[in-house]
């Protein structure tokens, strides 16, 4: 089966179009949604088994970048393919933006990011499998809705909605690096532990990447007014917000000269 002929798998994609497929995608991102609050509710009591949580626990331990790559990429290829495949609104200028801005995140967390991994703890199995279908779920229901569904009324790139949440996307993913750029850097060649992160937005929250990648995709989802933006952005906000919790505990356990007026993830308020 070839990819894009009449037999195949581009084919297949246009078969599936249509208010049955439009309605599932709407569900998939109640799903979503409520994954989100389950899984924030699960980490009150179970600590996320990967980084310095990590366990055999839950599974045979594999190398961190591999396993970073692998379980990101679904995210890149998924959406990558649905756009090759076409749509009907794949070629609309508003569509081609944001789904770019949705591969570029990827693209830097599937290609750059475990490149940059300096001796990063093994990631479980179990762990590495979770978020692999899951960023096969979400780059489906992200790349889907995008290619086919979504549309938006002339001029919507000048459209307030659409330029705030392209500056929230933009700011927060330059904060999701730079506070990843902060954590790599906490310790010197040859040395091992944990230290206080300082500096950027760490002096305001525990969560400081936690925090950026929260207000992008926040962003993402006010710029494409969609649901199934809205509910991955819901979906990490619990997710990321319950892992942050899980930071801040940790480090002030550890550390009694952590600096006692951070705010978990966002700054000021939580």
């Amino acid at each position: 089966m070839g990819f894009a002929g009449d037999g195949g798998v581009c084919a297949l994609w246009r078969r599936a179009e249509g208010p049955e497929e439009r309605r599932l995608l709407e569900l998939f991102s109640y799903g979503l949604m409520a994954l989100g609050a389950a899984s924030a509710l699960l980490l009150c009591f179970i600590p996320m088994p990967y980084g310095r949580y990590s366990s055999r626990r839950f599974g045979w331990l594999l190398p961190a970048r591999p396993a970073w790559a692998l379980q990101e990429l679904p995210s890149l290829l998924v959406p990558l393919g649905l756009a090759a495949c076409g749509g009907a609104v794949a070629a609309a200028r508003p569509n081609r933006v944001l789904l770019g801005c949705f591969l570029l995140h990827y693209a830097h967390r599937a290609l750059i990011f475990p490149l940059l991994i300096r001796e990063g703890k093994p990631t479980p199995f179990f762990t590495f499998v979770l978020a692999l279908l899951f960023c096969v779920f979400n780059g489906y229901l992200q790349g889907r809705s995008l290619t086919t569904y979504a549309t938006y009324p002339p001029g919507w790139l000048a459209d307030s909605r659409f330029i705030t949440g392209l500056l929230g996307w933009l700011i927060g993913m330059a904060i999701n690096i730079h506070s990843d750029h902060i954590l790599r850097n906490l310790r010197k060649p040859g040395e091992t532990g944990y230290k206080i992160p300082r500096g950027g937005m760490f002096e305001y929250v525990s969560g400081a990447n936690f925090f950026g990648e929260i207000l992008e995709w926040f962003g993402f989802a006010l710029a494409c007014c969609t649901i199934e933006s809205f509910a991955f952005a819901l979906c990490t906000l619990f997710i990321l917000g319950s892992r942050a919790r899980q930071h801040h505990k940790w480090y002030l356990k550890k550390f009694e000269d952590y600096p006692k007026d951070r705010k978990i993830v966002i700054p000021f308020l939580y």
